[in-house]
């Protein structure tokens, strides 16, 4: 679920347990955050929804699963889906929206003998320990299973950069400004992270693979201001600074002439549960 400016990268920021307050924050906004997310490639779920090992219908488990967003692609694509949410505000969305959704941490969840035939993990990989989410996506795949971890990375112009820039330093001085630098690098730690917790789960998985999607979409002045509310750093400050960053952000897009377009790029770090017979776990279903 993309973000309004680049998620912070988490070496040597706090680990997962550090952040869940922030992780649990996305549900004050939840309506939100559902309305104004974009979504994910048809051509990335689709990939992941046809090369599973499982039956007819694939079974998913949507890790940090929030109000469903991806969850209902995938559905849409033909599959079954469980999401694991840690926050309850989300995961009750979901549900109203058709997504059975389960509370808890992943790290923490009980699988309860269940085993899926993918695990995906959408804009939210980065509040799980990447070392202990692998191997606990290891424990509930079927072999030959797919882990697939992805996120939206979007990159606006030059000119609309320069002027969130500005804004970033005039509204939030004591924050880091990533606007700085091309996006993908502020996520390239993430991304180096999760193939490195695949790579540490021994030998669960195969070698892990890198997919990316390009694509564009373009935001009006209102839907952008919608959208930056659900950002986890935005979403954690004080009603009058909030205020002021979408007010400034508002005149700043007012004098570009409002609507603009974003280049998004959705990366995937994804790898393949070994086929080991030996470790072939329960049914996902009754």
């Amino acid at each position: 679920m993309p973000t309004p400016t680049p998620e912070p990268t988490r070496s040597p920021a706090p680990g997962p347990r550090q952040l869940q307050p922030t992780a649990r924050s996305f549900g004050a906004e939840a309506d939100r955050y559902d309305r104004a997310r974009p979504r994910y490639p048809d051509a990335l779920v689709h990939r992941i929804a046809t090369t599973t090992p499982g039956p007819e219908i694939p079974d998913i488990l949507d890790v940090g699963s929030g109000t469903g967003i991806v969850a209902r692609q995938f559905q849409a694509a033909g599959c079954r889906v469980l999401g694991v949410e840690v926050d309850a505000r989300m995961a009750e969305l979901a549900r109203r929206s058709g997504v059975e959704a389960e509370v808890a941490s992943f790290e923490e969840w009980d699988p309860a003998g269940r085993a899926f035939d993918a695990v995906v993990s959408a804009q939210a990989w980065h509040w799980v320990d990447a070392v202990a989410g692998a191997a606990k996506a290891a424990q509930v795949l079927r072999p030959g299973g797919r882990l697939a971890l992805f996120w939206n990375v979007f990159q606006p112009s030059a000119a609309v950069t320069d002027a969130f820039a500005e804004v970033h330093d005039r509204v939030l001085p004591d924050t880091p400004n990533l606007w700085g630098k091309p996006a993908l690098d502020s996520y390239a730690p993430q991304f180096a992270e999760a193939t490195d917790g695949i790579r540490r789960a021994g030998d669960a998985f195969g070698e892990p693979e890198e997919w990316r999607y390009e694509w564009e979409h373009t935001y009006t002045r209102d839907e952008w201001l919608d959208l930056l509310p659900t950002h986890g750093r935005t979403a954690q400050l004080p009603p009058a600074r909030l205020t002021e960053l979408l007010t400034t952000t508002g005149a700043a897009l007012d004098a570009l002439g409002g609507d603009f377009a974003v280049h998004y790029t959705t990366v995937a770090i994804t790898a393949l549960r070994t086929p080991d017979a030996a470790s072939r776990p329960a049914s996902a279903r009754p």
